[in-house]
């Protein structure tokens, strides 16, 4: 057989092995949990949490854990170029109703871009996108954001929580706190491990 004839079993046989590489890489990606609750107490590295639906957590912190506040601001913040998430419910249209929306600062843009299900309420959905266009309209204020696979348009209505995320430090993890933790890694041995923090500040609680 000619090096010519089997160059391309040698490339197919390549690319199998490099997928099954992938494969076996993601299978192995712990699982993550999203937590939404109330500082109990804190024994650093552990945090104890109360969960929005009653379970005791027990959430160990990692040693260079990022803590973010979560601070109210305006809907005039949000401009065209921003970098958003919108929490939110599908109306009949296609559109997206904010139930709230989060900024994110400069050096966050592009954090986990897309559409996707998500779980502040039954049906609810969460896209981080740039903002495109934003116009004042008959039920709140219009917001056409782009993502890397497609576009929603989005209705705000007045009254809804916009936040925006404010570097903060641990000081901020103490009892009664409100938190959300994105994704916190469950280790093999059950216990929950967290790179990063969201509190609440001035008591509020992260409505995303």
């Amino acid at each position: 057989m000619s090096k010519s004839s089997s160059w391309p079993r040698m490339l197919a046989a390549s690319l199998t092995f490099v997928t099954l590489l992938a494969s076996a890489a993601w299978a192995q990606q712990p699982p993550t949990v999203r937590i939404r609750g109330t500082i109990e107490a804190v024994d650093l590295p552990m945090l104890s949490i109360k969960s929005r639906e009653g379970t005791d957590m027990k959430v160990r912190v990692t040693d260079n854990v990022a803590v973010f506040g979560v601070a109210k601001t305006e809907l005039s913040e949000i401009k065209e170029g921003s970098y958003i998430g919108v929490t939110a419910m599908p109306e009949p249209d296609g559109t997206q109703k904010a139930v709230a929306v989060h900024i994110f600062p400069e050096n966050q843009r592009g954090a986990a871009e897309g559409f996707r299900p998500w779980d502040q309420r039954p049906n609810s959905t969460m896209t981080n996108a740039t903002v495109a266009q934003t116009v004042k309209g008959t039920d709140g204020q219009n917001i056409l954001v782009k993502y890397k696979d497609g576009e929603k348009k989005v209705v705000v209505p007045e009254g809804t929580p916009i936040v925006t995320f404010v570097a903060g430090d641990k000081s901020e993890l103490k009892p009664g706190a409100k938190v959300i933790i994105f994704s916190a890694v469950k280790k093999d041995d059950g216990t929950l491990e967290a790179a990063r923090v969201n509190v609440g500040r001035n008591g509020i609680t992260p409505p995303m």
